[in-house]
């Protein structure tokens, strides 16, 4: 006897790369050489420092039991001193910030925190599935709302007003609309943040009382520009909240190591929530953490040259592909349209796999949008993607066999 699930179970899918990356795992055990450029898992190091502060708190006899809820005094500090220094915004330590177990955990906590059943969300129609999938587990009416393709991919403003107005006539004053997601640098378009965009958003979310939530983990890499958070806009604490993390920006992605920033309200709130899931963070990770917000300037310059050279790789992958692209994109990912003549990305990257054994996204995993455009990862030595552009042209234009 099976006992059934919950609802929220039978409603939500398993993620799309926890299934295809086990058919990669498939094929690399019959003797395939799979090259992945499916998937954003930094494949660099931390700093040399970093690793050494990890080290070095693992020695401690005190760093092995629990700690506090809220982390480590020093991991706060740390994170306060990294936003003044990088975004110019100033941060109280010990109220605004809240340490996750990475920012995906975060996306969980605030919807746990401010959504009753019904309440509205607003989700941007090509995003992280997260946003949606966490929104829906919670029982909230989740509303896409567009992105503009030949603008810049930015929100349509005067649709998502309408969006509000529907949901809060639906669902009366019971059920307003609660929560806006934005995430920019966009993933997966690339799209840059403006403080344009920022200031239109806070001024949004003060116009329709709504909570405005920012995903923040791609500000560092690639960008064009001194890198912007939202937090930096007037008025923005009144009304939104910060997630930022470690796992993009200081190629940390498996120490799980991330934050919230926002007004004390906000962070207690949450607080109360997580407080009844989880029991802190492991004390090496935190004083490590600390450590790499201290990363020089220059380290992630470093960095970024090594992904500009991986970008001019991708670049040409693309073009063997038949693919277009804008060259504005900043993040860890390259976002491109297929050509008219291949049938769908679905059919696309099945084929790659099977008989190039190389693996890329399609679009519409982050949303029905997506579905004439391929995301290609930049976690992947240039070599490796020269490799994967070769096995292209070994037979060909792949456009022209699908």
């Amino acid at each position: 006897m099976i006992i059934p699930l919950a609802h929220r179970a039978d409603q939500t899918q398993e993620y799309y790369f926890s299934v295809k990356l086990a058919e990669v795992r498939r094929l690399m055990a019959a003797g395939h050489d799979v090259i992945n450029l499916g998937i954003g898992n930094p494949d660099m190091m931390p700093s040399a420092n970093t690793l050494d502060a990890l080290v070095k708190s693992a020695y401690q006899p005190t760093s092995h039991g629990y700690q506090p809820y809220k982390g480590t005094p020093d991991l706060r500090q740390g994170i306060a001193q990294f936003y003044r220094h990088t975004y110019g915004v100033t941060l109280d330590a010990d109220t605004e910030i809240l340490p996750l177990i990475g920012s995906k955990e975060g996306i969980t906590h605030i919807s746990l925190t401010f959504l009753n059943d019904g309440d509205g969300v607003l989700v941007p129609e090509l995003g992280y599935p997260a946003y949606r999938a966490v929104s829906s587990m919670v029982g909230a009416n989740v509303r896409e709302y567009p992105l503009l393709e030949h603008g810049g991919w930015q929100p349509d403003w005067d649709v998502m007003e309408d969006l509000i107005q529907e949901t809060n006539a639906s669902g009366a004053t019971s059920n307003p609309t609660k929560i806006i997601w934005l995430n920019y640098p966009h993933m997966p378009t690339g799209a840059p943040a403006t403080h344009a965009l920022f200031e239109r958003a806070v001024r949004f979310a003060h116009d329709h009382r709504i909570l405005l939530c920012h995903d923040n983990p791609y500000s560092l890499i690639l960008n064009k520009k001194p890198p912007i958070s939202l937090l930096s806009i007037d008025g923005a604490k009144d009304v939104a909240i910060e997630l930022n993390s470690l796992s993009k920006s200081h190629n940390m992605a498996g120490w799980r190591i991330g934050w919230m920033a926002g007004a004390r309200p906000y962070v207690d709130a949450v607080l109360t929530i997580k407080s009844n899931v989880d029991s802190g963070q492991f004390k090496p990770l935190m004083d490590a953490a600390a450590e790499a917000l201290t990363n020089s300037d220059e380290w992630h310059r470093e960095r970024n040259a090594v992904y500009q050279g991986r970008l001019d790789a991708v670049h040409a992958f693309l073009n063997a592909l038949g693919c277009t692209y804008t060259t504005d994109q900043e993040g860890l990912f390259i976002w491109a349209k297929l050509p008219d003549s291949v049938e769908s990305a679905e059919a696309l990257v099945n084929d790659l796999l099977v008989n190039k054994h190389v693996f890329i996204a399609p679009g519409f995993i982050f949303g029905p949008k997506g579905n004439r455009y391929v995301r290609i990862s930049l976690c992947m030595n240039k070599e490796r993607i020269e490799e994967a552009t070769m096995r292209l042209n070994c037979t060909g234009n792949p456009a022209g066999f699908l």
